[in-house]
C-alpha cells in the first residue's frame, strides 16, 4: 500500500507539469496514463520490487531495470528512447553529476590489464554479432555523410577516405592505426593510397578476422595486424590514425597518450585522432544517468573528455592541432542506422548472444543516436603534427581535403 500511494502521488505530480504518451501497468492490474494522448509506450512492472526505478527514473535506473528484466517495455524503439529521456529529465540529475565528478577525480585507473579486460568485454562478443548490424567492412565508428543521403556502407568508406586524405597518406608511407578494429582503414590505406600499414588491437576476435581479411584481399605484404598495446610500440611512422580508441584511454592519461603518439611520429609525420567527446566543459559524464549506464553495461572504464581538454592535453603531449572537425550530426545518423540494422536483425542477433546483452545493445545504440542528436556527446577529428614546426606540412587551405586543391 505504501508504494502504491507513492506511485499515485508521483503520477499526479508528474501530470501537473508534463504529459507523456506512456501507460504504466502494475502487477495487480492497475494502470496509469501519463498523458492525454493514446499511449505509444507501455511499461509493465511485474512485481513491487521493480517499481523503484520509476520513482527515480534516471537513464541508469530505467536502463538497468530493462536490461535485467525487471520491467517489460512495449513500443517502438524510438518512442521508448524518447519516453525514457523525458522521464529521466525529472530525476535527480544532481546526484548523477556528483557521482560523475567523483569518478573523474578519484577513479579512472587504467593499466594494460584493465584496458585489455575492458576491450575484451566490449569487442569480443563475437564477430558475427557485429556483422549483423555493421556495414560490410565492419567499421565501428562515426561514418561521414558527405551529402547526407548516403547508405551506411558508402558513408563508412567516405569516412575512411576522408581521414586518409586529410593526413595526406602517400605511397610508401608507414601508417599505424591504433585500435584498428577489423582492419577496414589499414586495408583501404594499402589498397588505394599505397601505404605500408600496421594495425593494432587488443581484441582477439578483431585480430583473427582482420588477419583473415587482409590475407583474402592479397594485402599481407603491405598490412600487418597485431595484438599489441599502443604503449608497447617503439617504431617510427609517417602517419598515425586513432579512430574510436581514445575513449578507452582515461582522462588522466590523455597527455601521456598524446606524448606516445608524438614519440612514434616521424619528424615530418601527420597524425589524426578521431574520438567521442563529452559536451560537458568539465568532461563529466552525460547527464540524467546515461553515462552511468554505459559505464556499467557497455564501456567499462570508458571516459570522454571535452574537446577543450583534448586540445590542451594534445599540446602538452607535444602535438599541434592543425585541423578540428565536429562530426556530431554524422554520428547521430550513424547510430540511428546501426539501431535500425539491429532491429531488423533482431531474430538473428538473439541467436548470437543472450537476452540480457541483446537488450543492452538495443537501448545503447538507439540511446547514442538520441544523445548525439541533442548535443549530449559529440565526436571530433583532430589532425596534428609534432609541435614547433617552422614549415607547414599541410596546404594553407582545407580545399585539399575535398579534392579541390
Amino acid at each position: 500500500m505504501f508504494w502504491e500511494k507513492r506511485l499515485v502521488s508521483w503520477v499526479n505530480q508528474f501530470k501537473k507539469h508534463s504529459s507523456l504518451p506512456l501507460k504504466i501497468e502494475l502487477w495487480n492490474g492497475q494502470t496509469f496514463h501519463l498523458g492525454d494522448e493514446e499511449a505509444r509506450v507501455t511499461i509493465r512492472f511485474p512485481a513491487l520490487g521493480s517499481l523503484s526505478c520509476l520513482l527515480n527514473p534516471s537513464l541508469d535506473n530505467l536502463g538497468a531495470a530493462y536490461v535485467e528484466g525487471k520491467i517489460q517495455v512495449d513500443g517502438s524503439l524510438k518512442d521508448m528512447i524518447d519516453v525514457a529521456n523525458a522521464l529521466a529529465r525529472t530525476s535527480d540529475n544532481a546526484a548523477s553529476y556528483r557521482a560523475s565528478r567523483f569518478r573523474r577525480y578519484f577513479g579512472g585507473f587504467h593499466n594494460r590489464k584493465v584496458d585489455k579486460e575492458a576491450i575484451h568485454y566490449h569487442y569480443d562478443v563475437s564477430n558475427e554479432f557485429y556483422q549483423a548490424w555493421l556495414d560490410p567492412r565492419m567499421v565501428y565508428s562515426c561514418a561521414y555523410f558527405e551529402n547526407g543521403d548516403e547508405d551506411l556502407a558508402t558513408a563508412q568508406l567516405k569516412k575512411i577516405d576522408h581521414i586518409l586524405t586529410k593526413i595526406r597518406v602517400r605511397p610508401g608511407d608507414r601508417l599505424l592505426d591504433i585500435g584498428c578494429g577489423w582492419g577496414g582503414l589499414v586495408m583501404r590505406a594499402a589498397e588505394k593510397f599505397g601505404a605500408n600499414c600496421v594495425g593494432i588491437t587488443l581484441s582477439e576476435n578483431q585480430y583473427q578476422l582482420a588477419k583473415e581479411r587482409v590475407k583474402a584481399a592479397g594485402l599481407a605484404d603491405r598490412v600487418e595486424i597485431r595484438i599489441q598495446d599502443y604503449r608497447d610500440i617503439t617504431e617510427k611512422f609517417d602517419r598515425i590514425t586513432s579512430v574510436g580508441m581514445f575513449e578507452h584511454v582515461g582522462l588522466r592519461y590523455l597527455t601521456h597518450y598524446f606524448r606516445i603518439i608524438h614519440d612514434l611520429l616521424a619528424d615530418d609525420g601527420i597524425a589524426m585522432n578521431h574520438g567521442i567527446t563529452s559536451c560537458d566543459h568539465d568532461s563529466n559524464a552525460t547527464p540524467f544517468g546515461g553515462g552511468e549506464f554505459i559505464e556499467k553495461y557497455v564501456f567499462p572504464h570508458g571516459e570522454l573528455p571535452h574537446i577543450g581538454k583534448v586540445l590542451k592535453d594534445m599540446q602538452e603531449g607535444g602535438l599541434e592541432a592543425l585541423d578540428v572537425e565536429n562530426l556530431r550530426h554524422h554520428y547521430a545518423r550513424t547510430c540511428a542506422l546501426w539501431a535500425e540494422n539491429f532491429e531488423n536483425s533482431a531474430a538473428k542477433i538473439r541467436t548470437l548472444t543472450d537476452e540480457r546483452r541483446y537488450r543492452i545493445w538495443r537501448v545503447y545504440l538507439a540511446g547514442c543516436a538520441y544523445a548525439f542528436s541533442v548535443d549530449r556527446v559529440s565526436v571530433f577529428q583532430v589532425v596534428c603534427t609534432r609541435s614547433g614546426r617552422t614549415n607547414p606540412l599541410l596546404p594553407m587551405s582545407r580545399r585539399y581535403m575535398y579534392g579541390t586543391a
